[in-house]
């Protein structure tokens, strides 16, 4: 089943001006390339297959870094997101936060791996307006999201901490060196099976 929209391409929609046009087309997780689903796993959530919604060591660490002054970094997984994306508005206040850990639980027991890393893909946001691997595969690289190869797979993937604010093709020296360093976790991490 699809999710024809989420609250955040609601805001964007309302927020945008006469000229911005909302990119979303649903696509099953088998008609999105595996190389797609392991650069977002590998980028954004390396132990999504193992946790059970959140990741307590990511979250230590982000707390650690955060409060030593470093870059704000966030320790979200994937599970996390998602529950954001789907059912929550953007912000950072503690009531929202605590909704996620609710619905972040909710969707671990109810859903499997592949249908929340199936909603993930189909509802993030991949460049400006762009929501879900369709959308960006077709925005950035003209072709769909099952053909993507895992240069274009890694450079989608490397625009996701801020994808308004950066470009999966033509990209920067930030992209190319962050997408370098997805392909190689990608290696490193081997063959790619939710089943």
């Amino acid at each position: 089943m699809s999710v024809p929209y989420t609250p955040l391409m609601v805001l964007r929609s309302i927020d945008a001006d006469d000229s911005f046009k909302l990119k979303h087309q649903w696509k099953p997780i088998d008609e999105i390339s595996t190389e797609l689903q392991l650069a977002v796993i590998c980028s954004e959530d390396q132990n999504f297959l193992t946790h059970n919604g959140f990741d307590v060591k990511a979250i230590k660490k982000a707390m650690l870094e955060n409060e030593e002054g470093k870059r704000l970094r966030g320790g979200s997984t994937i599970s996390q997101q998602t529950a954001k994306n789907v059912f929550l508005w953007q912000g950072r206040s503690w009531f929202r936060k605590g909704l996620e850990v609710w619905f972040t639980l909710g969707i671990e027991l109810l859903w499997t791996k592949e249908r929340i890393l199936e909603v993930y893909l189909n509802s993030i946001e991949m460049g400006d307006g762009v929501f879900g691997a369709e959308a960006a595969s077709k925005y950035w690289f003209n072709k769909s999201a099952k053909s993507l190869n895992r240069n274009q797979a890694s450079a989608i993937a490397a625009i996701l901490p801020n994808p308004r604010k950066y470009k999966a093709h033509p990209t920067s020296d930030f992209i190319n060196s962050r997408k370098s360093w997805i392909q190689r976790q990608m290696r490193n991490h081997g063959k790619f099976s939710l089943k």
